[in-house]
């Protein structure tokens, strides 16, 4: 995510921009390791409260997908309206709120309320706004790419961190710790700098009127539809996974974490390569394809419950060598194919699609553990991920392109068309939308043939 911006001045955070970037990444774990720490432990340790059935399990944990899809874009534009701060405070309220409640229930109804209301608390896209307020223009990939790892994290803690609280305290101390969470975040809140309401930016915000033409956007709808499988089938395995590792290998739960850990950390080392070659050859189509082609032999291969411990533990670390590939590649290409100046609007509808495809990968597969076991749940998410491997045979190779951020000397609605012929005359330059309120343009450049100097010195670019 994040785009690179035209500036005058070296590229250089300020302390107050440090530590803003650290609170604003920080409220993103804690958050991120709140939702996700359930994700490991939940089949199993749920089964012992009141109408708990496979499905209802499943459908408590992909909910809160459902409701953050729900609510994301509404905080969003809440927050223009009525303080970055006050939606911060309300989000993590309700998130605490739903915590409580998971975490006092007997009921399986209870802990689905709970886990919805966690989810409605969706303030991903006011701490998104929240950066772009507190930030220079040009630091902000930094800050995007700065909680991007954060989050990263925060998964990775939480497959180790969920199975060792639940060991001590149980299922209720889990959800208790939610809530915990939610507090250190309204702390962290109140620590934040007050920020200075900026005009709408279009790299952080969603744009109405740019909605239509995002969804009608072919490529972004694959890249769409891909984040939904990639989180349906993520969900999906955590429904599977830790009943089959309990049924058939007799593995206690509190022992999960650490192996789900170093199998996502090889996982990780491993994508990095494909990753570095994918770029430097100008191959990330076909490295992609190939990453939605393991999932689906995985899925297929698990499908047939191979008795072997050794043989689950290394399909489940292909698993995750794909899963970090596509997780970290999939933003990058949303970015390099958006139009100019609709990455905010294009990044929204993405973020909606990754946390519906939570919902229905827990809601589906705890259906299916109910109709068909653990078969019909791989057998599911291999049928899936070949539908994915059909989707992307129509993509194109993403182009050698990045985002640039012109600010302009004053000009109005007579003075567009000329504006745009004059950018667009530039070298290197292949899209451009004006934004007459912020005074700007948002231009989509070819990183080989641009030249940012001649831009610099366009006579219609404002000098700071």
């Amino acid at each position: 995510m994040g785009g690179d911006h035209f500036f005058n001045g070296i590229n250089v955070l300020s302390e107050i921009e440090k530590k803003n970037i650290g609170f604003i990444a920080s409220l993103y774990a804690f958050r991120m390791l709140g939702l996700f720490m359930v994700l490991p432990v939940f089949m199993v340790a749920g089964q012992d409260l009141d109408s708990a059935t496979p499905f209802l399990l499943g459908l408590a944990l992909g909910i809160y997908g459902l409701s953050q899809a729900l609510f994301q874009i509404p905080f969003g534009a809440a927050s223009d309206r009525f303080g970055r701060k006050k939606l911060l405070y309300l989000g993590l309220l309700l998130f605490g709120l739903g915590g409580l409640i998971a975490a006092f229930s007997e009921s399986i109804y209870g802990v689905i309320l709970g886990r919805f209301l966690q989810g409605a608390g969706a303030i991903a896209s006011v701490l998104m706004a929240l950066l772009g307020d507190l930030t220079k223009e040009e630091n902000r990939t930094k800050a995007m790419a700065s909680v991007g790892m954060t989050i990263g994290l925060a998964f990775a803690v939480s497959l180790v961190v969920g199975p060792w609280i639940l060991s001590i305290w149980g299922l209720q101390g889990l959800f208790l710790f939610t809530s915990v969470t939610a507090l250190l975040g309204v702390f962290i809140v109140s620590r934040l700098s007050n920020p200075v309401m900026q005009m709408k930016r279009r790299e952080f915000s969603v744009v109405r009127e740019d909605l239509g033409e995002v969804l009608k956007n072919p490529q972004l709808v694959r890249l769409n539809l891909g984040i939904l499988f990639l989180h349906f089938v993520l969900t999906a395995v955590f429904v599977a996974l830790p009943l089959q590792l309990v049924s058939r290998f007799d593995l206690p739960l509190e022992s999960h974490g650490l192996n789900y850990l170093w199998l996502m950390g090889l996982g990780f080392v491993a994508m990095i390569p494909l990753i570095i070659w994918g770029e430097k050859k100008q191959r990330v189509k076909v490295v992609f394809q190939a990453a939605v082609f393991v999932l689906t032999v995985v899925f297929v291969a698990l499908a047939t419950l191979p008795e072997s411990l050794a043989v689950l533990w290394f399909l489940i670390w292909l698993f995750f060598v794909a899963f970090n590939y596509l997780e970290a590649t999939l933003p990058s290409l949303v970015s390099r194919m958006v139009p100019a100046g609709k990455r905010g609007t294009a990044m929204g509808l993405y973020s909606s699609a990754q946390f519906m495809g939570a919902f229905l990968g827990g809601a589906l597969a705890g259906w299916m553990i109910s109709v068909q076991g653990l078969v019909g749940v791989y057998g599911m998410c291999a049928l899936f991920a070949l539908l994915w491997a059909g989707v992307v045979i129509g993509m194109l190779p993403p182009p050698n392109t990045r985002s640039v951020i012109a600010s302009l000397k004053p000009f109005g609605v007579s003075d567009s068309d000329r504006v745009l012929q004059s950018l667009r005359a530039l070298k290197g330059v292949e899209d451009v939308t004006l934004v007459i309120e912020e005074q700007a343009a948002y231009l989509k450049v070819d990183k080989g043939l641009f030249d940012e100097d001649a831009l610099k010195q366009h006579p219609l670019t404002h000098k700071a």
